[in-house]
């Protein structure tokens, strides 16, 4: 393992910063979407109301996947470090 990053994805806490920043950005175009879609369906236009329900499952969806690699990454980081001090105590 390299004692440090070369670049902002290089640590596991630089992913998980970065994955909320994508979580944050998935939350506001979510609500973007609703305005949206609830405005479509006010002016009754039934293809476009379909793409932005279809937009808007796509978006949890991804949401998931980011929730869940963001937990990935929290057991990574765990494991690390139990993994480290496991080596800093071995040489005894």
């Amino acid at each position: 393992m390299s004692s440090s990053p070369e670049t902002p994805f290089d640590s596991i806490e630089n992913a998980q910063d970065y994955l909320q920043l994508l979580l944050e950005a998935i939350t506001e175009a979510r609500s973007d979407i609703a305005a949206d879609a609830t405005a479509a369906e006010q002016a009754a236009l039934v293809r476009r109301v379909e793409a932005l329900r279809l937009v808007q499952f796509k978006m949890e969806k991804l949401e998931q996947h980011l929730r869940n690699a963001s937990r990935l990454l929290n057991d990574l980081r765990t494991l690390r470090r139990l993994l480290l001090e496991e080596r800093a105590k071995s040489p005894q």
